[in-house]
């Protein structure tokens, strides 16, 4: 059997946007064009890809998600196959699709983007931004060729970028204001804490101080907790790396227990990256570290 690749490719949309109308638009393809695309590729397969559910709309099947991360494997396959061969006319080309948490994404791509597309002009990089556990999760399925997370990288191959560390925000009217730094247990009852791949962090720090993790109040972003802080709800828990993404006017506290974790980038496997990913890699690498010298 001859596998039509046009197809596939057509799925792999479908499955992302998980709606064939969303599909059809970003595609300028007709509706029932890729309805038929579907259909024929599930003929062919003798497999059923989608379900619809009347509470959760369309639905990939079980076999449909295994299907799914072999065909983004295929496609990245053709991908490093065009860039290696491009590589070696000198001519790298094709595309880079990278997962990033906001701060990284404000503070680490910026230098390694503008540096890797004035060395390699015809490589276009797609950005896609979560949360730590859902970059892992692109990288695990294939959506992504490469993340940027906060540790535990496991069981994903690793580079570290960088050590990281937890810190206290407070207003300056703060009755914490001049002490050296905020005791945790102390002050369980009023920590407000951020949403950002370090939750791992911090709970096994608290276990081993034997420290109550409460979540009375928790943010998604570095922008809320700050509000927050600022309206005197609590005391700021958040990482220093994700701090200096952002502008404030809060006095920062060093806290104790330390917590720290680090910033890494996770992939299946280096060596099995395309050339474009590989050399984006080392920019960032490079680039990232010649900032951060002791």
């Amino acid at each position: 059997m001859v596998m039509n690749m046009n197809n596939l490719e057509l799925f792999m949309k479908v499955a992302e946007k998980m709606s064939i109308t969303e599909a059809s638009k970003e595609l300028f393809i007709s509706q029932p064009a890729v309805s038929k695309a579907v259909k024929s590729l599930e003929t062919d397969l003798n497999v059923k890809l989608f379900i619809r559910d009347k509470k959760n709309g369309l639905m990939l099947t079980e076999i449909g998600k295994e299907i799914l991360v072999l065909a983004r494997q295929m496609k990245g396959i053709e991908n490093k196959i065009y860039q290696v061969a491009n590589q070696e006319n000198k001519l790298l080309s094709g595309k880079v699709k990278v997962g990033s948490f906001p701060a990284a994404s404000t503070t680490i791509l910026p230098k390694t983007l503008a540096l890797f597309r004035e060395k390699y002009p015809l490589v276009n990089i797609e950005l896609i931004e979560g949360t730590s556990n859902q970059i892992k999760k692109w990288v695990e399925d294939r959506t992504v060729d490469m993340g940027i997370v906060a540790s535990p990288f496991e069981p994903y191959e690793y580079k570290i970028l960088n050590k990281d560390h937890m810190l206290a925000i407070i207003p300056d009217n703060h009755s914490l204001s001049q002490e050296k730094s905020v005791n945790l247990k102390k002050h369980q009852d009023d920590i407000i804490f951020c949403k950002g791949g370090h939750e791992l962090a911090i709970s096994k720090t608290f276990e081993t101080h034997n420290i109550k993790f409460k979540e009375s109040l928790t943010v998604q972003s570095a922008e809320t907790l700050i509000s927050m802080v600022k309206n005197n709800l609590g005391i700021g828990i958040i990482s220093n790396f994700t701090l200096s993404s952002v502008s404030h006017n809060l006095i920062i506290k060093d806290i104790s227990p330390k917590i720290t974790r680090h910033i890494g980038i996770i992939t299946h496997a280096f060596n099995e990256v395309t050339p474009a990913t590989k050399e984006f890699i080392e920019i960032m690498l490079s680039s990232y570290k010649s900032d951060h010298v002791n």
